[in-house]
């Protein structure tokens, strides 16, 4: 991620980054250290699994860090006080698709973004079909499967 482009965090998304930074660079550093240290002392380190796949962890670690610093540096914070004339970051929007199936989504910056628990990212087809739109609008959305109708039914 290297860009200059905003992150948008809801103050709750920003804490968990921040705690995930931290625990990788205070914890999982140290462990994976000692893993390698560990390792070594095993002797030859050209055919040793071990050693191998602490260091492709720790390499796996690093980049996150680096990912995270990146996210937070960029960080935008999400105001809490959202409007709820029309859908924007921080909007949790219920929507009725054609087949007259409910669903309720939270709109978020693609960092925090948690499909499986209804936060979808502004940046993802539903969320950027969505963003500015009021109760009562209906909006079609490019899927690979195909199109989908979805109707603004609640704002908050």
């Amino acid at each position: 991620m290297a860009t200059d482009k905003p992150v948008f965090l809801t103050p709750e998304g920003r804490a968990k980054l921040e705690a995930e930074l931290d625990y990788l660079r205070s914890v999982r550093r140290r462990e994976i250290a000692e893993r390698i240290h560990t390792a070594k002392e095993h002797g030859d380190i050209m055919d040793n699994a071990e050693y191998d796949d602490a260091k492709n962890e720790q390499a796996f670690v690093e980049g996150r860090i680096i990912t995270l610093e990146q996210q937070l540096r960029h960080a935008v914070l999400i105001e809490n006080n959202v409007t709820t004339d029309c859908v924007g970051l921080g909007s949790r929007v219920t929507v009725l698709d054609s087949d007259g199936f409910e669903e309720t989504y939270t709109i978020v910056g693609s960092a925090e973004a948690r499909p499986s628990e209804g936060k979808i990212s502004n940046e993802s087809p539903v969320g950027r079909a969505l963003l500015g739109k009021r109760r009562g609008d209906t909006v079609n959305v490019h899927v690979p499967a195909g199109t989908i109708f979805l109707t603004v039914v609640d704002l908050e």
